[in-house]
């Protein structure tokens, strides 16, 4: 199935200069917002101190809940509502010492006594310490960091160093704009976000292969042309499968996000996020870096592939 031919000629290299322009833009904004922020929004699996998530029988406001907790002492208290009605709340609670092991029970303990008897269920209690909360954080970056290092290996091995470079810029690209949305919207990373991040990874650099593969076979094929032409000859004939690919994903997972409710509701954005910047990266980041690179090197990459292709 093919939604555009194959053939169209689409300048996508002529307009690079407008897609770095558009890519500096937001990574600054997503910067700009982390370093307002103070770093990005970490959850309790990063950041520690304990959670509970309480449901209730009425729709009430988050300043109710806190002044009925006041009497319980759990220093920096955050009430948040969780979910689209107004009867469902996640309360944090940075104190994590063991006098708050039974947390959940003084907590419906606290609201039972102005809202009523049975007019709250705690549906989730989570506590973790503050040096496991920073573990996962490092462990987190880690095996983002172990991706990329592996990605640059096998792109390397597979294709040459100059692709490796632009795949792994590429993928440096859409993180950063991942995580300056998530400052934008204000939006928690735990560890489901980083499994998210991981995916994004995978998603993104797929899509870059399939361009890469592309240009490795016309560069046999039409090498002559010179390195602008067969960069925007292999973007035109995979643009199809690119949208194709892409579309159908977007769909699963925007279905994720609007129907699949507040428990994965940062991973669904994350992925929404991704896989969006990913499809653009692929097209104008991944690729116009190998025509930068020649341009820096003059040209010398370009007619070695010409003559006996890539190895």
């Amino acid at each position: 199935m093919e939604l555009i031919s194959p053939n169209i000629n689409i300048d996508f290299v002529g307009r690079k200069t407008i897609a770095v322009m558009f890519s500096a833009a937001l990574i600054v904004i997503g910067l700009v917002s982390l370093l307002i922020k103070g770093g990005p929004n970490y959850g309790i699996d990063f950041a520690g101190g304990t959670l509970v998530q309480v449901k209730f029988t009425q729709v009430t406001k988050a300043a109710d809940i806190k002044d009925a907790l006041q009497s319980l002492e759990l220093g920096s208290l955050v009430v948040q509502q969780f979910g689209e009605t107004a009867d469902e709340f996640l309360i944090r609670a940075q104190n994590t010492s063991a006098e708050l092991e039974g947390l959940s029970k003084q907590i419906a303990n606290a609201i039972e006594s102005k809202y009523g008897v049975g007019s709250v269920e705690v549906r989730r209690a989570e506590m973790v310490g503050p040096q496991v909360g920073k573990d996962l954080r490092e462990k987190g970056l880690m095996a983002i960091l172990y991706a990329m290092i592996g990605i640059l290996v096998y792109v390397t091995w597979r294709f040459e160093f100059r692709f490796a470079v632009g795949a792994i810029l590429a993928l440096v690209h859409d993180v950063l704009i991942t995580l300056g949305a998530f400052s934008v919207f204000n939006q928690e990373i735990d560890l489901p976000v980083i499994a998210a991040f991981l995916a994004i990874i995978g998603y993104s650099l797929n899509d870059t292969i399939i361009v890469y593969d592309r240009i490795r076979e016309n560069m046999g094929k039409h090498g002559k042309d010179g390195l602008v032409k067969v960069v925007n000859r292999s973007i035109n004939e995979t643009l199809s499968r690119t949208i194709l690919t892409s579309g159908t994903t977007l769909l699963v997972v925007a279905a994720l996000f609007v129907f699949g409710g507040g428990v994965i509701h940062t991973f669904a954005f994350a992925l929404l996020v991704g896989i969006l910047i990913g499809t653009y990266s692929s097209i104008f980041v991944a690729s116009p870096l190998l025509i930068f690179w020649e341009e820096r090197k003059g040209g010398k990459g370009t007619k070695a592939v010409a003559k006996g292709g890539i190895a």
